[in-house]
C-alpha cells in the first residue's frame, strides 16, 4: 500500500516533534503544576553525567521528597561542560521559576577552561547574589582539592562567597564519593547511580528541617 504524500509529511513531522521532545530535559517539559520550586543548578555532576536522567541526584531527591509526604518540583539546570559564565547566561531562565530554594554546585569546569579565578568569583557572585535577592534560600556547594581537585586560589572561594552574598555552603556534591570507586563510573570521577544516591540523600537531610507539608 502506498501512502499519500499527506501522510508521508505527517509521519516526518511526527517524528522531527518526537526528536525535538527527546532532547529537551524532562523537568523543561513539566508544567508548572503549583508546587514550590526546588532549583538545581551546575555542570556534570547536577546533570547527572553516567546515568539516566531519573538517577541524577536531583530526580533521586525528587523521589525522597514525594516519598517523604513533600510536595515540591525539582527542576534540574545542571549542564556538563558547563562553566560559572554558562549557568549565568541561563539565569534568567531559573528566575522565572521563582524558585523557593536553589541549589548550586559549579565551578570545577572553569579550571579546565582556564578561566581566571577572579573571573570566576565575579560571575559565581552574580549567580548566587541574583536569586538571594529574590527571596529563595540558596546553598553553594563548596569545592576542595581532596573531593573535586580544585586549585588552591579556589579552595577557600566558595565559602568566602556564600558568607558574604548571604547564601549557605554546603558540602561538595563529591564528597564521601571521590575516591571510593564502587560509587563512580568507569572515568573514576563521576559518581554512579548509589554515589548520586548518596548526594540526594545528603540533600534531602539538609533541606528537610526547612521543608513544608
Amino acid at each position: 500500500m502506498r501512502l499519500g504524500k499527506g501522510w508521508a509529511n505527517s509521519i516526518v513531522a511526527a517524528g522531527w516533534l518526537l526528536s525535538v521532545l527527546t532532547t529537551i530535559p524532562l523537568s523543561a517539559q513539566t508544567v508548572d503544576d503549583g508546587r514550590p520550586v526546588i532549583l538545581a543548578v551546575g555542570e556534570s555532576t547536577t546533570a547527572g553525567y553516567g546515568v539516566p536522567r531519573d538517577l541524577s541526584y536531583p530526580a533521586q531527591l525528587q523521589q525522597l521528597l514525594a516519598a517523604n509526604g513533600y510536595q515540591y518540583r525539582l527542576v534540574n539546570h545542571g549542564r556538563s561542560g558547563s562553566t560559572v559564565a554558562m549557568a549565568l547566561g541561563s539565569l534568567d531562565r531559573g528566575l522565572l521559576l521563582q524558585p523557593q530554594i536553589v541549589l548550586i554546585a559549579i565551578g570545577g569546569n572553569d579550571s579546565g577552561n582556564n578561566v581566571a579565578a577572579t573571573r570566576t568569583e565575579q560571575n559565581l557572585r552574580k549567580l548566587v547574589s541574583m536569586f538571594v535577592r529574590t527571596g529563595a534560600t540558596v546553598y553553594l556547594a563548596d569545592r576542595t582539592e581532596t573531593t573535586d581537585g580544585g586549585q588552591l586560589e579556589q579552595t577557600s572561594l566558595y565559602a568566602k562567597i556564600a558568607r558574604e552574598e548571604g547564601a549557605t555552603l554546603m558540602p561538595s556534591l563529591r564528597q564521601d564519593i571521590a575516591g571510593h570507586a564502587e560509587l563512580l563510573i568507569s572515568d573514576m570521577r563521576h559518581p554512579n547511580a548509589d554515589g548520586y544516591a548518596i548526594i540526594a540523600q545528603r540533600i534531602f537531610a539538609m533541606l528537610q528541617p526547612q521543608l513544608t507539608k
